[in-house]
C-alpha cells in the first residue's frame, strides 16, 4: 500500500507501512551539485579526479498539480509522481550541466545487494558502489601503489573496485527495491543513517518498490526491464571445452575426449581468427575473420565436430587489431572513432594497439552485423561465441553521433543488442552469445553473461571464490543467467592454476547453467581438462552435468521471468542474518552447493539451510544447520531437498540408482 504526505514542506512516501522516502528542509531529498571530472585512461581501466565546487541543496518543496517541485530559489528538479506496481515511480526534469544527489532514509540493520556485478561482497551496507563500466580491478594502472603486489601475491586493497557490469539497481532484505533510470557516471553509498545516490545528470526517473520475498522482487524487476536470455538446447548437453592451437589441435583434443567418454556438447577456440602473441601471453589477434594459417578447412572441421554432437564456438569484440585487414578496411570506411583531429583512436590492449568500432554509425553496425557475425562466424557454421569488452569507450573520443560521456555506460548495452540482432536476424534459435561487460538493460540481448576475467586462484577477491557474491549481485540487478570461465583466465609469474584449482572449479560449474572451461592467457603454464590427474573428474562431473539437464532446463525456464538461477544463501528467508556462508549458493531452489575454495582442503564446513538434505554424493541425510562434510577431490559438497520433486534425477545423476 502506498502512503504519500505532503505538509508545507514535510513529504514522507510509505510502502506496506515502510518508510521509502523523507523530505524536510533539514534533510532535502535532492541537491544539486557542480562537479568537475577529470578521467585518465588506462587500458580499460579509469581513473577520475573529481572536484565538487557547488552544491545547492533544494530545501524547498510546492506542488504543481500532479507534479511537486524542489528548489532553492536558484535551481529547479520536477518531479511528477505515478503509482506502479507495489510502490511508487518519480519521473524528473532537471537542469543540463548539473549532478544531482539524491538521499532515501536507511533502515536499521538492513542489508542491501545489487548494483550489478560486485565482486567483493555481497551486502553493500557501508560501501561506496560506483556507476561506471570498468574493468574489474583497481582504477589505474598497472604500475600504481599496491596493484603490482596484489596482481602477484594476492595482498588486498579494496579502493577504487571497478566493475564490467554496473547498475543502479539495488534490493534490500527489507523488502526494498530501488531503480534509478539513468546512464549518467556516478555512485551510490549506503550510510547508517541514510543512503546516497549521486549521479553526473539528473536521472529520468526513480522507482521505489516494497515485495514480500526476493521471488517477487524479481518478477517485479524483470517487469520494469524485460529479460530475454536463452540457452539453446545442446549448451545443456555437456561442458564447453575452451582449446586453442588451430584446426587439428581442436578436432584431436576434443575427439580425445569424446572418446575417454566426457558428454561434451562444444568446443570454444577463441583465437580462431589467429593468436597474437605478447609478453602477457597467449591473445587473440583482433581481426573477425576465420585465420587460414592456423585453422586451414574450419569449416569441414565444424561439420565433422557437429557429426559428433560438439558445436563450434568462437570470440569477437567490438576491435580490430591495428594493421590488421579488416582494421585496414574499417579505417578505409570511417567505421572507426577519432580523435578531436580525425584521427583513428587507438585503444591500448597490453602490448598492442586496436581501433574500436563506431556502434553510432549505422554503416559501421551494418557491417559488423552482415559482414562479421553472419558471414564470417554464422554462414561458417559457428554456434556460439564469446562478445568480450565493450567497456573501453574513451570520454573524449568523437563518435558519429552522440556524447561519448552520455554513452559509455551504454556501450555494452549497444554491443550486446548488435549481435542479439545479427542472431535474431538470422533466424536460428540454438545459436548464443555470451557478455562479461553490461549495465541495465544488457539482459534483454544477451542470452547469458559470463563472471569476467578471474585470476586462476582461489583468491577471495579476484580468484574462483568472487564468483558467487558476483553472480548473487548480478541476480539481485535483474540479470539472473550467468556462468564463470572454469579455471580462470588472468595469470602471471607465481599466478597460475594446479590440477587440484582446475578441478575445484570445474566441480562448482558442474552444478551451475553453463561448464566451459579457458585456458587462460598462459595455457602452457596452467592445468587444463586432460591433464592426467584431471581427466578421470572431467569425464565425471562433464556426465553429471549433462543428466541434471532436466533441472538445469527447470532453472533457465524460471530465469525467464527473472528469477535468478544462482542464489545466495539467504534466499528463502530473506533475511542477510541468516546468512552463514557467502561461498555457498542455491542453484534454483533444490540444489545446495557449497564449493571447496581453499587449496588442500579435503572437507568443508558447511551450514545447511532449514530443512531436511541429502548429500548428493553418498545419499546420506543431514538436517539444517553446521556440519564438517567430506570433500575428497572431485566431489564439492552438493546436497538436495529430500523432498524436491527432482529427486530422483539427482540419485540417478550421482549414479546411485534409486532408493
Amino acid at each position: 500500500m502506498l502512503t504519500s504526505e505532503l505538509r508545507e514542506n514535510l513529504w514522507t512516501v510509505s510502502l506496506d507501512g515502510k518508510l521509502a522516502l523523507l523530505h524536510s528542509p533539514e534533510r532535502p531529498f535532492v541537491t544539486v551539485v557542480r562537479r568537475d571530472k577529470q578521467y585518465k585512461a588506462s587500458r580499460g581501466t579509469v581513473k577520475e579526479t573529481v572536484t565538487e565546487s557547488e552544491r545547492w541543496p533544494l530545501t524547498r518543496l510546492e506542488q504543481e498539480g500532479e507534479t511537486l517541485v524542489f528548489s532553492d530559489g536558484t535551481h529547479a528538479l520536477r518531479a511528477k509522481l505515478e503509482e506502479v506496481e507495489k510502490g511508487v515511480r518519480l519521473r524528473f526534469e532537471g537542469e543540463g550541466g548539473w549532478a544531482y544527489a539524491f538521499r532515501l532514509p536507511a533502515i536499521a540493520d538492513e542489508a542491501v545487494f545489487g548494483g550489478g556485478e560486485q565482486y567483493r561482497k555481497t551486502n553493500l551496507r557501508g560501501e561506496k558502489v560506483v556507476n561506471f563500466v570498468s574493468e574489474h580491478i583497481k582504477v589505474g594502472t598497472i604500475l600504481e601503489k599496491g596493484l603490482l603486489p596484489r596482481l602477484l601475491y594476492q595482498e588486498k586493497e579494496h579502493a577504487g573496485i571497478g566493475s564490467y557490469a554496473p547498475m543502479p539497481v539495488f534490493v534490500t532484505d527489507t523488502g526494498r527495491l530501488i531503480r534509478f533510470d539513468t546512464a549518467a557516471d556516478g555512485y551510490a553509498g549506503f550510510g547508517k543513517e541514510e543512503y546516497s545516490f549521486v549521479y553526473d545528470s539528473c536521472p529520468r526517473s526513480l522507482t521505489l518498490q516494497q515485495g514480500n520475498g526476493y521471488r517477487e522482487l524479481a518478477g517485479l524487476l524483470a517487469g520494469q526491464i524485460p529479460n530475454r536470455q536463452y540457452l539453446p538446447d545442446w549448451c545443456m548437453d555437456g561442458m564447453i571445452l575452451g582449446v586453442q592451437g588451430g584446426t587439428q589441435t581442436v578436432l584431436d583434443k576434443t575427439f580425445a575426449m569424446l572418446d575417454a567418454g566426457a558428454k561434451i556438447c562444444g568446443v570454444w577456440s577463441q583465437d580462431w581468427s589467429g593468436c597474437n602473441r605478447t609478453v602477457m601471453g597467449y591473445q587473440v589477434w583482433w581481426n573477425w575473420e576465420a585465420d587460414k594459417q592456423l585453422y586451414p578447412g574450419l569449416r569441414e572441421a565444424i561439420e565433422k565436430l557437429n557429426a559428433r554432437g560438439v558445436k563450434f564456438l568462437a570470440y569477437i569484440n567490438p576491435y580490430l587489431v591495428k594493421g590488421s585487414r579488416l582494421y585496414e578496411y574499417a579505417k578505409e570506411q570511417g567505421y572507426l572513432i577519432t580523435r578531436a583531429d580525425g584521427s583513428v583512436y587507438h585503444i591500448k590492449s597490453t602490448t598492442f594497439d586496436a581501433g574500436m568500432l563506431d556502434l553510432t554509425n549505422p554503416a559501421a553496425v551494418a557491417y559488423i552485423k552482415e559482414t562479421l557475425i553472419k558471414k564470417n562466424m554464422l554462414e561458417l557454421g559457428v554456434s556460439g561465441w564469446m562478445a568480450d569488452f565493450g567497456e573501453y569507450l574513451p570520454l573524449d573520443c568523437v563518435l558519429h553521433d552522440g556524447d561519448p560521456r552520455e554513452l559509455h555506460n551504454l556501450w555494452p548495452v549497444l554491443w550486446a543488442r548488435i549481435n542479439r540482432e545479427a542472431v535474431d536476424e538470422y533466424g536460428d534459435p540454438e545459436r548464443m552469445f555470451f557478455m562479461r561487460s553490461g549495465y541495465t538493460g544488457v539482459q534483454s540481448y544477451a542470452p547469458l553473461l559470463w563472471n569476467g576475467d578471474q585470476h586462476t586462484d582461489f583468491s577471495k577477491d579476484y580468484g574462483m571464490p568472487c564468483v558467487m557474491p558476483a553472480s548473487f549481485s548480478l541476480g539481485f540487478s535483474g540479470v539472473p543467467m550467468v556462468h564463470c570461465d572454469i579455471g580462470g583466465f588472468f595469470s602471471f609469474l607465481k599466478l597460475k592454476r594446479d590440477e587440484e584449482t582446475f578441478t575445484r572449479w570445474m566441480e562448482m560449474c558442474c552444478f551451475s547453467l553453463v561448464m566451459r572451461s579457458h585456458e587462460s592467457i598462459r595455457p602452457w603454464a596452467n592445468a587444463q581438462f586432460d591433464a592426467a590427474s584431471v581427466l578421470e573428474h572431467t569425464v565425471r562431473l562433464t556426465g553429471i552435468h549433462r543428466a541434471l539437464k532436466p533441472y538445469i532446463t527447470h532453472c533457465v525456464e524460471e530465469a525467464k521471468r527473472g528469477i535468478p538461477a544462482i542464489r545466495p544463501d539467504f534466499w528463502p528467508v530473506m533475511d542477510y542474518g541468516k546468512s552463514r556462508d557467502m561461498y555457498s549458493y542455491f542453484l534454483g531452489d533444490d540444489l545446495f552447493v557449497c564449493p571447496v575454495i581453499r587449496h588442500g582442503a579435503r572437507r568443508r564446513r558447511v551450514c545447511l539451510p532449514k530443512g531436511e538434505w541429502i548429500h548428493f554424493w553418498t545419499g546420506k541425510r543431514y538436517r539444517g544447520g553446521r556440519h564438517s562434510v567430506p570433500a575428497p577431490l572431485g566431489q564439492t559438497p552438493v546436497f538436495f531437498r529430500k523432498d524436491s520433486p527432482y529427486a530422483m534425477l539427482f540419485y540417478e545423476a550421482a549414479g546411485q540408482g534409486e532408493r
